[in-house]
């Protein structure tokens, strides 16, 4: 089974930036449909950004132009880059990555991803 570790949230001030990495161990990120959640607390968990095997990418309306998911698929590495931080992004951020091979709709639905991460804090003061 696919395990997903995070890594790279931090503290910083608003304005600055970030960047989230997520490894992919016991599979291959290609052929699969894979994501970026965050969850602020006590709120929902919320889809961040999504990147199909091919390189297409969806934005939540948020997150357009601020943030960036690309991924390397030889180092089965998922990556968010997070700019001009604002202190409402502040949450727990999770990537996600659905089964294999994925031939379903392209969407931030939690739903059609199968395997989590534990999350990576991000606090923007």
């Amino acid at each position: 089974h696919a395990q997903l570790v995070e890594s790279g949230g931090g503290s910083v001030q608003a304005g600055g930036s970030l960047t989230l990495a997520c490894d992919l161990n016991g599979g291959s990120m290609s052929g699969r449909l894979l994501a970026w959640f965050r969850q602020a607390p006590g709120k929902e968990r919320e889809g961040v950004a999504c990147i199909t095997s091919a390189g297409t990418t969806v934005y939540e309306d948020s997150a357009k132009g601020r943030l960036t998911i690309s991924k390397e698929n030889g180092k089965n590495t998922l990556y968010l880059q997070l700019n001009s931080l604002k202190p409402e992004d502040t949450a727990m951020y999770y990537c996600a990555a659905s089964h294999y091979p994925y031939g379903g709709v392209i969407a931030l639905t939690a739903t059609l991803y199968r395997y989590w991460g534990q999350g990576t804090q991000v606090t923007v003061s």
